[in-house]
């Protein structure tokens, strides 16, 4: 009987299923891609039964696997040992993992109840996954991924560079060359090479700092079409880092640091050569997971963070009565979403909440409830970017996103075939692309639990988690992310004022903050105006260091700072003094808008800084001049 089995077999695993069974034939289909012709599948007949000595109610009840061995086995642990014989290195461990004896009594027992419902679970199975079976490949994800992060490194290093000497020159807010040579004074060569990884070590001068924004938008340019990806995608984390690593507060928002991870995962997965096309090699199940896990901590962060902030507004889903108007840098649509009725806004408030918490756990689900989370996440971004300005996060949020589709999803929209199939990566590249992934899997994982409180590791594990979190941190390449934890509900406004008498103030006007009540709020993503962004921050606090060395440029008259605002109302010369002025800024209401024609209604609060004068003593070129209290004003 033994040897007429395997004669039978002919060396090859063989399946016998039911093949009038839709459920049954779907299943075959996807086993029979994933094992790729090392596994026969047969319908089972009345002459397979007789041959191989299987009994018809056996045949009846579950699909049976006879193996060149002679074995014999049925339900979920023949699925098992079929997909052992896959040539891919997950399925087979997936498989021997079910294989063990708690894992495999489970799958039996899930096994048993598909089987006595096959008409229900086929219609579940079709909802969920659909009615095609296609390999789940990811080439033309990576390729219309790869394309738009270039785009969105285009217009990160585009908006920097149009203010970076303002931020970051000689006779910037924030002048890099003072920031390194701090770090030069108190910390070895390596030693601050590794904690301040940066290209301006070599040279921070102004016309590096415009080169370094030249350089990012061609290699952006490259990234974009299809040139050298693999090397476009590393030089460009690698600069970006380089100005995130001495950019202070003016590049330390959450769509920095994001961007970082994207460019990091971009690198890790992006086909090697100078015209790749599609890539000979297909992004591997690791890869995919990478940019998952990463879509989960970006969306479950923020909503995590909002619950377990305690913040009222969210607690009593009035979060979204403040929220457009308190935004940094509100937009005219966010005007008018102020003005919707309160039950809108509380409905509203609650599906965020929902997004953020629920809509997550979709990104590990199957292909169609995948794709679901999908246009959920992209219409909660398209939300944002109509009532806000967030600069370039609302579109690289949808970028990544598009790790949540596979090929047959884009197949329709990027009718993008490649003259050369999808192969498996060598081994070595397998290994080595594991190796490198792996601490970022770990410190993701990390990050996560972290906000619970759990695991209660022991004191080794957290000892080897902390070590690698300080080694990694300098590189933003894992990083927690809460936007809104606590809704902000009231909206100061800070407005810079200059005089020559102490007595006759004239206002300096900024290009998109919130100033002139008759203004209309501008729509100004995917450019980012960091002076005005951090403005809206200071004004919630006490005044930052920052701010008054922006108080010392405008002092000093310096033109590349000058050129951060809309209008210098001293064209001539400086002020003498200047000074910050606190208000308390609300939207008009319908009514008053149509009256007066105002967009706000604001009130004067107080000084927020008090008149400051350039002090006597000279400073050397290109440090901050230091400030001194002005009585006479």
């Amino acid at each position: 009987m033994m040897a007429r089995v395997m004669r039978a077999t002919a060396g090859r695993p063989l399946v016998l299923f039911d093949g009038d069974c839709g459920f049954c034939r779907r299943w075959v289909a996807r086993w029979q891609l994933s094992t790729e012709g090392r596994v026969r599948f047969e319908p089972g007949g009345w002459w397979h039964r007789l041959r191989y000595g299987i009994r018809a109610k056996d045949m009846r009840r579950a699909m049976q696997l006879v193996e060149p061995s002679g074995r014999v086995s049925q339900g979920a642990e023949a699925v098992f040992r079929a997909l052992s014989w896959s040539p891919h290195r997950g399925t087979r461990v997936a498989a021997r993992l079910g294989l063990l004896p708690g894992v495999l009594h489970v799958a039996r027992g899930v096994y048993a109840v598909v089987a006595r419902n096959r008409r229900t679970a086929s219609r579940v199975d079709r909802w969920l996954f659909g009615g095609a079976v296609v390999p789940r490949e990811y080439r033309r994800v990576r390729w219309a991924f790869l394309r738009l992060v270039g785009g969105t490194f285009l217009i990160a290093f585009t908006s920097l560079g149009r203010q970076v000497l303002g931020l970051y020159g000689q006779r910037g807010i924030r002048p890099v060359h003072e920031r390194l040579k701090a770090h030069e004074d108190v910390e070895p060569g390596w030693e601050r090479v590794r904690t301040t990884p940066t290209v301006f070590w070599l040279g921070a001068s102004d016309a590096a700092l415009v080169r370094g924004c030249r350089a990012g938008q061609v290699l952006s340019l490259a990234l974009m079409f299809n040139i050298a990806p693999r090397l476009s995608a590393s030089l460009l984390w690698g600069l970006y880092l380089s100005y995130v690593s001495v950019g202070r507060e003016f590049l330390s928002f959450q769509w920095d640091v994001l961007l970082l991870e994207m460019g990091l995962l971009s690198m890790l997965t992006a086909p090697g050569g100078m015209r790749p096309g599609l890539g000979r090699d297909a992004p591997s199940a690791l890869d995919v997971f990478l940019f998952r896990q990463l879509v989960f901590r970006l969306y479950f962060g923020s909503g995590v963070s909002k619950l377990q902030s305690g913040d009222r507004t969210w607690r009593e889903l009035t979060a979204m009565n403040h929220y457009y108007e308190t935004a940094p840098l509100p937009t005219r649509g966010g005007w008018y979403a102020h003005h919707l009725p309160r039950w809108f806004q509380k409905a509203s408030t609650a599906v965020t909440l929902g997004l953020e918490t629920a809509g997550p756990f979709l990104t590990f689900a199957p292909r169609r409830l995948r794709r679901f989370g999908f246009w959920a996440f992209a219409g909660l971004q398209g939300t944002i970017l109509a009532t806000g300005n967030y600069g370039f996060f609302n579109f690289q949020a949808l970028v990544l996103g598009l790790w949540l589709l596979d090929d047959a999803a884009l197949r329709r929209v990027l009718p993008l075939e490649s003259d050369v199939p999808a192969e498996a990566r060598p081994w070595w590249r397998t290994a080595l692309s594991a190796t490198t992934a792996a601490p970022l899997v770990v410190l993701g994982a990390s990050e996560m639990l972290r906000r619970f409180e759990w695991p209660r590791r022991s004191e080794r594990v957290m000892g080897m988690l902390g070590w690698l979190d300080s080694r990694a941190r300098p590189l933003r390449s894992v990083n927690p992310y809460g936007l809104f934890a606590v809704m902000t509900v009231e909206r100061p406004e800070i407005l810079v004022e200059g005089s020559d008498d102490g007595e006759n103030w004239k206002e300096y006007s900024f290009h998109y903050k919130v100033g002139d009540p008759k203004r209309p709020p501008r729509q100004v993503a995917p450019h980012q105006p960091r002076l005005d962004w951090q403005m809206w921050f200071a004004a919630l606090g006490s005044p930052p260091s920052w701010f008054i060395a922006f108080l010392a440029r405008l002092l000093e008259g310096s033109p590349e700072v000058l050129k951060l605002l809309e209008r210098n109302p001293f064209p001539d010369k400086p002020p003498r003094v200047v000074r910050a002025v606190l208000y308390d800024y609300r939207m008009a209401s319908l009514e008053e808008r149509r009256r007066t024609g105002d967009w706000w209604r604001r009130e004067r609060l107080g000084l927020y800084v008090p008149p400051l004068a350039l002090a006597p003593e000279p400073q050397p070129e290109g440090r901050i001049p230091r400030l001194q209290w002005d009585s006479r004003a």
